[in-house]
């Protein structure tokens, strides 16, 4: 019985593959494009201008209090209601870019805040201006702090993108849902399912262990 499944999933395999590649460009434009919005917001939070830095606050605080499926409802079916319609690949990965953006903010806001005020205020006894100390002292100290949960959060990042199946895009979770109706096995389809999700964030779990062992020992050597 279960080798007839499995026989009948090897005809999937073609759309399987579409899946994983569609599920691997959602996450990675919205990595790329999460990153680099997310350390902006995160400088310029702490850059000193409170009203800057309380817009910042307020959206990051709205978007990770809210659930993911009703950010990228809002962004799919309630938009169009305004006149800005966006297919469901723009909609997704605006969604996820969002979503990764608010949370990375607030890792790289934490990273810039455990820098040593110490550091900071030899920098301004030095004549740096705020962008060269951002630059030349505070970024490359925070980076050191930043980059496990940072990773981390790529993983995260990768496991939402399975909510995109919700609006239509065929990613490896739509996959799951389209072969089970053709093989009503749905333990074995989505055990497949997870284990191709695990293949794509095994090799960021293993980096960010590795970051966080040699960030530990790091403070090893310090302390000793």
């Amino acid at each position: 019985m279960i080798w007839q499944q499995l026989q009948s999933l090897a005809g999937s395999y073609p759309l399987a593959l579409r899946g994983l590649g569609m599920t691997v460009m959602l996450s990675l434009i919205s990595l790329v494009l999460g990153t680099l919005i997310g350390f902006g917001l995160g400088i310029l939070r702490n850059g000193g201008n409170w009203v800057v830095s309380g817009a910042i606050g307020t959206w990051v605080d709205l978007i990770r209090g809210t659930p993911f499926l009703v950010q990228i409802f809002l962004i799919f079916f309630i938009l169009p209601e305004f006149g800005i319609e966006l297919d469901a690949f723009t909609a997704g990965i605006i969604a996820l870019t969002n979503l990764a953006a608010c949370f990375i903010c607030e890792i790289v806001v934490a990273g810039i805040r455990s820098v040593p005020t110490g550091q900071v205020e030899a920098a301004l006894a030095s004549g740096l201006s705020r962008w060269q100390r951002m630059r030349q002292v505070v970024l490359p100290q925070a980076m050191r702090i930043v980059l496990p949960p940072l990773v981390g959060q790529y993983v995260l990042l990768i496991k939402d993108s399975s909510v995109v199946s919700a609006i239509g895009l065929t990613d490896l979770t739509r996959v799951g849902w389209l072969v089970v109706q053709r093989v009503p096995n749905g333990l074995l389809v989505f055990f497949l399912v997870g284990l191709g999700y695990f293949i794509v964030c095994y090799p960021l779990i293993m980096l960010a262990r590795r970051l966080e062992r040699r960030m530990g020992a790091a403070h090893g050597e310090v302390q000793i």
